[in-house]
């Protein structure tokens, strides 16, 4: 198996991989989405909240908020299936007081750990008028997306078979067919005579080239055991550590499943 990046930055990343299988490649995709912990606030304690929005839509957009989920700092905390994990005092402590009339951002969220704070300082949480005020204790805690959306660290992460694109060379060229392309990856050069292929990867292998032809000119279809994957996240983990995690994960679960053979299964 072979894999090349094709672009990288700090929230989305793409990469080609070769010589493998979808249910391989639809592990990694899955593991990536609900097995890679990521930290979220939990639990709210309203104290006082003057507003017009109601306690529970209030606590879901805390909830909701992302919060720096990087390896330094997921360090020390403790995960979904470590002993205490519920307790209230075991988390991340935020404070939110405020009093309007203003806007109240996800900047406004003080933590007691300068490591985690949202990812994002710009994130409206409510508004708040002349004379009203806000008091909120929150903890944030490690979780899964397997558990809440909340703790999903991709916001996309998706992958599509290699796209393959043929010429029939028994018939006479459709230039026509390559105007058909929605995403504009052919171009007919006349000159030349032949339909030049501009960006391969960006194919949806929609076909609609191919009901434009007439003659059956071209041809789409997918390199069987090639993919181009796309994992994006709201910025609370580089991409790189997400799937990272979750190959990590997928060989952790593959070591089980051979250990819970060799023994000859359960009795």
């Amino acid at each position: 198996m072979e894999i090349e990046v094709k672009s990288q930055s700090d929230d989305e990343m793409v990469f080609i991989v070769r010589d493998a299988e979808v249910p391989f490649i639809n592990a990694i995709r899955r593991c990536a989405m609900v097995n890679v912990p990521k930290i979220a606030i939990e639990d709210v304690n309203i104290i006082r909240n003057d507003s017009a929005m109601f306690n529970e839509v209030l606590a879901h957009r805390l909830g909701l908020t992302p919060l720096v989920s990087d390896l330094d700092a997921l360090e020390g905390l403790s995960l979904p299936e470590d002993d205490g994990w519920e307790d209230y005092s075991n988390g991340i402590k935020f404070q939110l007081q405020e009093e309007g009339p203003k806007v109240v951002y996800s900047k406004d969220l003080i933590s007691s750990d300068s490591k985690i704070k949202p990812v994002y300082d710009t994130i409206p949480l409510v508004k708040l008028k002349e004379g009203e005020k806000l008091n909120i204790e929150a903890v944030a805690k490690v979780g899964y997306g397997k558990e809440h959306a909340k703790w999903i660290p991709t916001t996309v992460c998706v992958y599509k078979q290699y796209p393959e694109i043929t010429f029939n060379e028994d018939v006479e060229i459709d230039y026509d067919c390559a105007q058909a392309c929605p995403r504009g990856i052919l171009k007919s050069d006349r000159r030349s005579k032949k339909i030049k292929i501009l960006d391969i990867e960006d194919c949806t292998m929609c076909k609609s080239c191919v009901r434009a032809s007439d003659n059956g000119y071209i041809n789409v279809g997918f390199r069987e055991n090639d993919f181009i994957f796309r994992i994006e996240t709201d910025g609370a983990m580089p991409p790189k550590e997400v799937l990272l995690k979750a190959c990590d994960v997928l060989g952790e679960k593959a070591d089980k499943f051979i250990k819970f053979s060799d023994e000859g299964g359960s009795k």
